[in-house]
C-alpha cells in the first residue's frame, strides 16, 4: 500500500496533492513520458480540459499496458502553458486521480512542440505485487 506523505510541520499542499508519497519495498514501477491532449487521428481540441482528459486517457491505458491502472498514480508532473489554465486543469486531476491523491507538480511553460497543445502531463505509477 502506498502512503501519502504530508507532515505537519510543513504548509498543507495548495491543492488535492501530498507532498510525498512512500511506496512499499518491492514495489513495481511505471514512469509514462509526457502525454499530450492529441487523439490517435492527430486531432487537437482547442479546451484545455478536453485536452487533459486526452491526457489522462493516454496515462490509463498505458498503465492498463503494465498491469496498473490511475489508482496506482503516485507522482504526477504537469505542464500548461496558460496561468489562467491552473484551475481548469485541477478540475479535469480532481477527477482522474484516486484517493488519497498522488505527489503533485505543475509548471507554467511557455509552449511545447506545436502552439495548439496546451497541457502535458506525465506520471509515475507503483504497485507492490
Amino acid at each position: 500500500m502506498n502512503t501519502p506523505l504530508t507532515p505537519p510541520s510543513i504548509r498543507p499542499p495548495f491543492g488535492r496533492y501530498h507532498h510525498g508519497v512512500a511506496v512499499p519495498s518491492g514495489s513495481r514501477f511505471i514512469f509514462t513520458s509526457g502525454q499530450l491532449g492529441v487523439r490517435p487521428d492527430d486531432s487537437v481540441p482547442e479546451t484545455i480540459e478536453e485536452q487533459a482528459e486526452i491526457c489522462f486517457e493516454a496515462i490509463r491505458a498505458i498503465l492498463a499496458e503494465g498491469g496498473m491502472d490511475l489508482n496506482d498514480i503516485v507522482r504526477l508532473s504537469a505542464f500548461v502553458t496558460r496561468r489562467e489554465d491552473m484551475r481548469r486543469y485541477m478540475s479535469v486531476r480532481d477527477r482522474y486521480v484516486s484517493h488519497p491523491p498522488p505527489a503533485s507538480t505543475l509548471y507554467i511553460v511557455s509552449g511545447f512542440t506545436r502552439p495548439e497543445f496546451l497541457v502535458e502531463i506525465e506520471a509515475v505509477a507503483a504497485r507492490a505485487d
